[in-house]
């Protein structure tokens, strides 16, 4: 008797099921497409692979492409086979890239036929090993995923666990699951897209770090984008960790259906209560995981251990650090660890990065901090500030970073698309800051900046690139920003030398 496709799919939970002869289109052929066209062929489904990008321009698009079909993947290129579903394809399940809408005619066409689908996280998990499989300890939040989980990785390390990050961020996750050398546990980065595109995910332990407007022009509202963050806690077992100092997170928590015997703790930047890790002094502590823990607290680390290799103890990097702590704790790393871990911590490029000192003023890159909310937290490690902003604001509202910014603010530098939104703020809410407008867009932008901020910044002043916005109006990525403002710092600094 035949399996009816719907209840074949719930029982495809690990790597060993049967996977042969389920059709499944793959749609969108980035990192995480590849990873599952590759892994759905080689447990014999039929695999058909639709992106809308033309391989004569993105190379590496090509490359992929070009792997799957010697392999013997239907890869079908072209916008053409992505505006409906696969001709001649009898789908099963379509495994989607993340940042593919839900309105994306391919996924809407599917959904209306009754065809499931999956992310590639939701692949992930079901592709995991049936017996000892490694737990998933999930992060996500508008803001600090990368960090938290780079630092949660570097703790796993320093226990001696082989670990690594995935998901959203490093090594795709389903390369992660599937590697040859199985891992103790996995740090995984989730982002809002994943997580919209997940079922039946079942972690460790889980996080929200924080929730604010971001890819309101995705998810459609602040509801439905804070509703997808919400999902990284259903079915925890162990422990979902919250923000103390974000409530929403806290409500998430309470509305998520977790196991039996899933705790909540809450990390805060004040002395932490019950249940909780935070800061007593210059210490991490932790009143969560101990015996004891009504009257007692472990010792974690310093705070001078959760600032790594950064130069300057922002807010948000010590709360990043206590996240990772309390998800290490609840796997049950020993304190040792948690601060031998955030010692050997160091953190990626663009992420409030020290550039120097030019004429007693300190020049700061921050070119990942993409939204107000981050942009909000990096402002807030620094006294006096010359704000370098701007950029494409994906319908955000900088009114609220603004007003307050303004007491910190020495004068602001804008460039971008969008930046006229943000002088407008300015005008209401710091109408005596003095504002530099750069309405060039050519390669040259940068050093006009870099020499506006000069010209409004004193000694003892930071000059903090921290846009509040995307970068792909005039740059290729934010990264890609972060190095022609860092390039143009030394192009004035070498000048002042007299180079």
């Amino acid at each position: 008797m035949s399996v009816p496709v719907g209840g074949r799919l719930d029982g495809l939970t690990s790597r060993e099921a049967d996977w042969s002869g389920l059709d499944v289109v793959v749609a969108g052929l980035g990192v995480s497409g590849f990873a599952a066209a590759d892994a759905l062929h080689e447990r014999g489904a039929r695999v058909v692979a639709v992106d809308a990008g033309d391989p004569r321009q993105n190379l590496a698009l090509g490359e992929r492409a070009h792997i799957l079909d010697i392999l013997g993947v239907d890869v079908r290129l072209g916008a053409d086979h992505t505006s409906r579903m696969p001709a001649g394809v009898a789908a099963d399940l379509v495994v989607t890239s993340p940042g593919w809408r839900p309105d994306q005619p391919l996924l809407a066409e599917a959904a209306a036929a009754g065809v499931p689908v999956w992310g590639e996280v939701e692949l992930a998990w079901r592709m995991r090993q049936r017996v000892g499989p490694a737990p998933w300890l999930t992060v996500t939040g508008t803001n600090g995923k990368t960090t938290t989980v780079q630092m949660l990785a570097s703790i796993l390390d320093a226990a001696g666990l082989r670990a690594t990050a995935a998901g959203n961020v490093g090594t795709p996750i389903l390369e992660a699951v599937l590697h040859p050398q199985p891992y103790d546990v996995i740090a995984v980065e989730l982002s809002s897209f994943q997580l919209h595109w997940s079922h039946s995910l079942a972690p460790h332990a889980s996080a929200c770090l924080n929730v604010s407007p971001d890819h309101l022009d995705w998810h459609g509202s602040l509801e439905e984008y804070a509703r997808a963050k919400g999902k990284v806690y259903a079915n925890t077992r162990i422990a979902c960790v919250y923000n103390v100092q974000d409530p929403v997170t806290e409500q998430l928590v309470i509305d998520a259906e977790v196991q039996e015997g899933c705790r909540a703790i809450g990390f805060t930047l004040g002395v932490p209560g019950l249940s909780m890790v935070g800061v007593v002094a210059d210490v991490l502590a932790d009143r969560a995981f101990v015996e004891e823990r009504r009257t007692t607290a472990a010792e974690l680390a310093t705070q001078r251990d959760g600032q790594g290799a950064q130069p300057t103890l922002a807010p948000h990097y010590l709360a990043n650090a206590l996240a990772a702590a309390a998800l290490a704790r609840a796997y049950g790393v020993a304190p040792v660890a948690v601060r031998d871990g955030l010692r050997a911590f160091r953190p990626d490029a663009h992420r409030i990065a020290d550039l120097g000192e030019v004429d007693g003023v300190r020049w700061v890159d921050d070119s990942k901090a993409t939204n107000p909310h981050a942009a909000g937290a990096s402002l807030k490690a620094f006294e006096h500030v010359v704000w370098v902003a701007g950029g494409l604001l994906k319908g955000a509202d900088v009114d609220d970073l603004v007003r307050d910014s303004a007491p910190r603010l020495r004068g602001v530098v804008l460039l971008g698309r969008d930046r006229e939104r943000i002088a407008e703020a300015l005008a209401r809410h710091a109408p005596d800051v003095p504002v530099v407008d750069v309405p060039s867009t050519d390669t040259g932008a940068m050093d006009l900046v870099v020499s506006a901020a000069a010209g409004l910044a004193r000694a003892g002043d930071v000059v903090l690139l921290a846009p509040a916005a995307a970068s792909m109006d005039m740059f290729e990525n934010y990264g890609a920003r972060g190095d022609a403002f860092a390039e143009a710092v030394a192009r004035h600094a070498a000048g002042r030398r007299g180079e």
